[in-house]
C-alpha cells in the first residue's frame, strides 16, 4: 500500500526546503513529504566540496526571503550556506518531513483517480495529488567530462570538482584547472594559496566581474538593513542584465576595461579576457574582492587560452606546442543537465518526452497535470525564482481547494505558437549539450520565460490563476 500525501516534494536542497516552508505556512491543511535521494539536507551545497566553494550570487538574494540573510559577507562559503539551509530546515520543523535515501526514479499519473504514484530506487512507493520537483537541473552522480586524448598517460591526479576527493593534497604542487566558468574562477585562487602554481587553461574566456565579497563591514546586519540590501541587489541585477541585452558592446567593453585595471603588468586583456559572445549569453563569473586577479599579481596564477592536443605523462600539451606541467589536473568542464531529476514520467502509461513539452510560467508544462518543476533564474539568484514558483504552487493549490478542483493542466491554446527555443536561453556548453532533452518555450508569456524578477513578482503573486491557459477537472474516483 502506497503512503499518500497531498503534495510530494522531491529534493531537500535550497529549493526543497524553501518549498516546504511555503507549503506549511501558506497551505497549512495540506500534508506533504520530502523525498531526498541522498542522506543529508543541502543538495548542491552538501555535494560540492572543492576548495573555495562559494556562492556566485549575493546571499541577500540567494537567501530565503522568509529568513533574511543578515551576515555582512554577501558572497558566502559553501559550508556557511549549507549551515544556513540546515538551520532553516530545523528551525521550522521541515527536517522531520524528510525521508532520506529515497531517490525517485519513476512517477506515473493516473487520470482516473487524479493521483501521482512515485517509485524510488529501493522499490518504495508513494502517492500524491500534486508532485513538486525541486531536483535542480544537473545530474548529481557525475559532472561533464570530455574525452581528453592521452588521459591515461598522465602520472598525476585528475579530478572533477563535482566529486572532490577528501584526501587530495595540493600544497606545493603544480595544478592545471581546465575551464573558465564560475567553478574555475573559484578554484584557481583558492588552490593558489597553497599550490606551487595554478594555471587556468581555457578554450575560450568568460566575462568576469569583480564585486565586494562583503557588504557593509563585519558582524550581523539588522533585518531592515538586510531587506534594503536585498531590494537594492535585486534592482541592480535586473538593470545590469537589461543593459547587457540592450547595449552588449558597451557593457562588454566596460567589463573588459574593469578587468584590464586589475591584471598584472604585461598581461593583456586580449585574448585571455575577451569573450567571443555577448554579456549574459552566458552567466557572468563573479570574482569576490578580485581574488583571482590578486593571485595573478602575486605570481601564483597564470591564465592560458588554447586548445588541448593531448594529456602527457607530465601534464598537458596544447595544439600550438605549449607544454603545461602539472601534478594535478582539475577538469572544471561543467555540469550534465537533466530534466525532472532524471525521473521517468508517464501519464496513464504514456511516457512523457521532455523535449516535446512547452513550459508554462517557467514551472509547469503543457499537457502534464498537477506537476511543477522548480528552476531558478539564469540571470539572477536561483532563490528569487524558486520562491516565486513555490508561492505560485501554493496559490494554485488553494484555488483548486476553494473551487473543488482536482486537476490543473496547462494547455497551449490553439494557434498559440511554440518555438524550438529551450527552457534556458543561454549559449553555455551545458545548455547546448542538453538541447535535445530540454522543454521548449512559447512565443509569449505565460509560455515564455521573461527572466525579470521585477516583472515576474506581480505576475506570479497577483496574476489570475484562471488565465485561460489552465484546464481544470474534477474526478469522482478517489483512492
Amino acid at each position: 500500500m502506497s503512503e499518500r500525501v497531498d503534495v510530494l516534494v522531491v529534493g531537500a536542497g535550497l529549493s526543497g526546503i524553501g518549498a516546504a516552508y511555503r507549503l506549511q505556512t501558506e497551505c497549512p491543511r495540506k500534508s506533504y513529504l520530502i523525498l531526498e535521494g541522498r542522506d543529508a539536507v543541502g543538495g548542491t551545497w552538501d555535494l560540492f566540496r572543492y576548495p573555495g566553494v562559494r556562492s556566485d550570487s549575493d546571499m541577500f538574494t540567494l537567501g530565503y526571503p522568509f529568513r533574511p540573510w543578515r551576515q555582512a559577507q554577501a558572497i558566502a562559503r559553501g559550508g556557511t550556506i549549507l549551515t544556513y539551509i540546515r538551520d532553516t530546515a530545523a528551525r521550522f520543523g521541515i527536517d522531520r518531513k524528510i525521508r532520506f535515501g529515497r531517490r525517485v526514479v519513476a512517477a506515473s499519473w493516473s487520470t482516473a483517480d487524479a493521483t501521482w504514484r512515485v517509485r524510488t530506487a529501493t522499490g518504495e512507493e508513494y502517492a500524491c495529488s500534486f508532485l513538486y520537483l525541486c531536483t535542480g537541473y544537473y545530474r548529481y552522480s557525475a559532472g561533464y567530462e570530455p574525452e581528453f586524448p592521452g588521459r591515461e598517460d598522465f602520472a598525476g591526479d585528475v579530478v572533477h570538482p563535482q566529486h572532490w576527493p577528501a584526501g587530495l593534497e595540493h600544497a606545493g604542487k603544480r595544478v592545471v584547472v581546465i575551464g573558465s566558468g564560475a567553478t574555475a574562477v573559484t578554484l584557481v585562487p583558492a588552490m593558489a594559496a597553497a599550490a606551487e602554481h595554478v594555471t587556468m587553461l581555457q578554450r575560450s574566456p568568460s566575462y568576469i566581474i569583480s564585486l565586494p565579497g562583503g557588504d557593509g563591514g563585519g558582524g550581523t546586519m539588522s533585518r531592515v538593513a538586510a531587506r534594503l540590501t536585498r531590494v537594492r541587489n535585486v534592482v541592480g541585477t535586473v538593470l545590469v542584465y537589461q543593459a547587457s541585452r540592450r547595449w552588449p558592446d558597451r557593457v562588454g567593453r566596460f567589463l573588459r576595461d574593469r578587468v584590464a585595471t586589475q591584471l598584472p603588468a604585461g598581461v593583456p586583456v586580449d585574448p585571455n579576457f575577451t569573450p567571443a559572445y555577448a554579456p549574459w549569453d552566458q552567466r557572468l563569473c563573479v570574482v569576490p574582492d578580485g581574488d583571482l586577479f590578486r593571485a595573478m599579481r602575486a605570481g601564483g596564477v597564470s591564465v592560458v587560452t588554447g586548445t588541448i592536443e593531448t594529456f602527457t605523462e607530465e601534464g598537458i600539451r596544447l595544439t600550438d606546442g605549449t607544454d603545461l606541467p602539472a601534478d594535478i589536473i582539475v577538469t572544471a568542464t561543467g555540469l550534465t543537465m537533466v530534466v525532472f531529476g532524471e525521473i521517468a514520467v508517464d501519464i496513464d502509461g504514456r511516457p512523457v518526452t521532455t523535449s516535446a513539452l512547452h513550459v508554462y510560467k517557467g514551472m509547469m508544462f503543457g499537457g502534464v497535470p498537477n506537476l511543477a518543476w522548480c528552476v531558478g533564474y539564469i540571470n539572477a539568484s536561483w532563490t528569487l525564482r524558486a520562491d516565486l514558483t513555490s508561492r505560485y504552487v501554493c496559490r494554485l493549490l488553494n484555488y483548486m481547494d476553494r473551487h473543488g478542483i482536482d486537476v490543473a493542466t496547462p494547455v497551449l491554446p490553439p494557434g498559440e505558437p511554440g518555438t524550438a527555443e529551450p527552457l534556458m536561453a543561454l549559449s553555455s556548453g551545458y545548455v547546448r549539450r542538453a538541447a535535445a532533452v530540454l522543454p521548449r518555450q512559447g512565443a509569449r508569456p505565460p509560455w515564455r520565460i521573461r527572466n525579470n524578477y521585477l516583472v515576474d513578482l506581480p505576475a506570479m503573486r497577483l496574476g489570475r490563476i484562471d488565465d485561460g491557459n489552465l484546464r481544470f477537472d474534477r474526478v469522482t474516483a478517489r483512492p
